[in-house]
């Protein structure tokens, strides 16, 4: 991940200055987490469908694997957000839902594969 810019680090250190991000770092670690969360979605959907999982089950099973993602991207970070991040949000919520329409896709053609055929 990359780490966001500190001019501050030869200057002084004010209590109130702002604290500035880098876009491109930042841009750059939210690409890395959308396609993060969309190949565990990928491979939670194939997972799901080998399992057999069905109904409420398949979903739940899609929400704990993007609540571990979200802990493995707060681990990854060192739990320190704002090296990496403006906000908290953008680890834990940010493409959470962005992954439901690829995981039902291969949960579904996978549970295909596996059970009916």
């Amino acid at each position: 991940m990359a780490v966001r810019d500190d001019p501050r680090s030869s200057e002084k250190k004010q209590s109130d200055d702002l604290q500035t991000f880098n876009a491109e770092n930042l841009q750059s670690n939210m690409r890395s987490i959308y396609y993060s969360r969309t190949f565990l979605s990928i491979v939670g959907g194939v997972v799901a469908g080998i399992f057999g999982f069905t109904g409420l089950i398949g979903f739940v099973f899609y929400f704990v694997v993007m609540a571990l993602a979200s802990l493995g991207f707060a681990a990854k970070a060192k739990f320190s957000h704002c090296a990496y991040f403006d906000s908290w949000s953008r680890i834990v919520v940010d493409g959470f839902l962005g992954g439901l329409l690829s995981f039902v896709l291969f949960w579904t053609f996978a549970y295909d594969l596996v059970h009916i055929f």
